[in-house]
């Protein structure tokens, strides 16, 4: 399931300890105005209805929340859509207004409103150099939150798409990571290690990834866990559950017992082709939390709008099941770069080309609608 975040605390809906005086409407209107914009950072992937955010605020005007939505619209803080319901929806700049909110503000009733939230924490170095953007989860930031569950040995399995970002999630909150990259072809010998040949002749046995995390506690990502044969997952779960030991049948039933820090989150894809999510795998870990694309994110790092949009349209398809590929937040960032080197046109044609073939067509039809731009696969041209 989705982790959901906590909502801002309800406004009164009576007027009851309500504030009174020249300043009452002041202190009402930025009350209001942090409520709904605390909202609408809870849920930064959607448009919402006025009469949506009314309702899960608990406040009795959705006039007011239409007038709060007009100014967080006129300062950038908002994009606004009409379809033909008034419909609005966070921008990066109104996130990191949100962050910038002080730990209180002023409650009708008098004192404070409590649920603060800490300033937008700065990307964080990932080990191939790159940046990973922290993100909202829970009363947090997923890097955040995901140590906190480490210390509290709290696995999750992150579930969602090829390309939003699970990996890179991780290794951002938990630097001394190793992973084990999940396939078809995974073994046990790739968790546990194998005997390998030494240049003067014999062997020497080499520890696993799950052996060295367990020995040193570090923490172990098994990506694309559901791909991995189940009869091979199921060495892990002696070392998740209250014994934190396993043996080592192809060493002489060598013990290894898990340490301090030791802890074990994976990864996986439900859309992909051989992924099985068995219950044996699922019940291993307590949390399940959905990876979706951070698409404010992407227009951001520079993915143009209509691109964007284009992308949104198609995991809309994706859901709903009337596209079976829709480009993520990995597909977004590479047109960036071949935009930069090849040309728009040629990074248009490169996002058709990298679709599957049976939802070519679905990509070229989103792209060309919303950039107004005839597109096909690419390819090289005549000499």
């Amino acid at each position: 399931m989705t982790i959901p975040s906590p909502g801002p605390t309800p406004a009164p809906t009576t007027g009851t300890g309500a504030a009174t005086g020249a300043g009452a409407p002041a202190a009402r209107s930025g009350y209001l105005y942090r409520l709904v914009a605390l909202y609408l950072v809870d849920h930064p992937d959607d448009f919402h209805k006025v009469g949506q955010i009314t309702k899960a605020l608990g406040v009795p005007s959705s006039g007011a929340v239409t007038e709060v939505l007009k100014k967080m619209s006129l300062a950038g803080h908002a994009t606004h859509r009409r379809d033909p319901h008034h419909r609005y929806q966070i921008t990066q700049a109104g996130i990191d207004a949100a962050g910038a909110m002080p730990p209180t503000a002023p409650h009708p009733g008098g004192g404070n409103s409590g649920g603060g939230r800490a300033s937008r924490p700065a990307p964080v170095p990932r080990p191939n150099g790159t940046l990973y953007h922290p993100r909202r989860l829970g009363k947090g930031w997923d890097v955040e939150e995901l140590r906190r569950l480490r210390e509290q040995q709290i696995p999750v399995l992150l579930y969602g798409p090829p390309g939003t970002g699970k990996t890179a999630m991780v290794e951002a909150a938990l630097p001394d990571l190793l992973t084990v990259a999940g396939t078809g072809d995974t073994v046990v010998d790739d968790f546990l290690g194998s005997h390998v040949p030494l240049p003067g002749g014999g062997y020497e046995f080499v520890h696993g990834p799950l052996v060295t995390a367990m020995r040193e506690g570090r923490a172990l990502l098994v990506d694309d866990a559901t791909l991995i044969p189940p009869r091979v997952l199921a060495v892990l779960y002696p070392a998740m559950d209250g014994r934190g030991v396993i043996t080592i049948p192809a060493n002489g039933n060598e013990p290894v017992q898990a340490v301090d820090g030791f802890y074990v989150a994976a990864g996986h894809n439900p859309g992909v082709h051989g992924a099985v999510l068995t219950e044996a795998l699922a019940s291993r870990f307590t949390v399940h939390l959905e990876v979706t694309t951070d698409w404010d994110l992407a227009r951001q790092l520079g993915v143009p709008k209509a691109v964007v949009a284009a992308a949104i349209d198609l995991n809309a398809d994706l859901a709903a099941g009337k596209t079976s590929w829709a480009p993520q937040l990995r597909e977004a960032l590479g047109f960036v770069k071949v935009s930069k080197s090849l040309g728009l046109t040629a990074a248009l044609a490169n996002l058709a080309g990298i679709a599957p073939e049976d939802a070519r067509d679905d990509v070229v039809a989103a792209l060309s609608r919303h950039t107004s731009t005839p597109i096909s696969a690419l390819t090289l041209g005549k000499r």
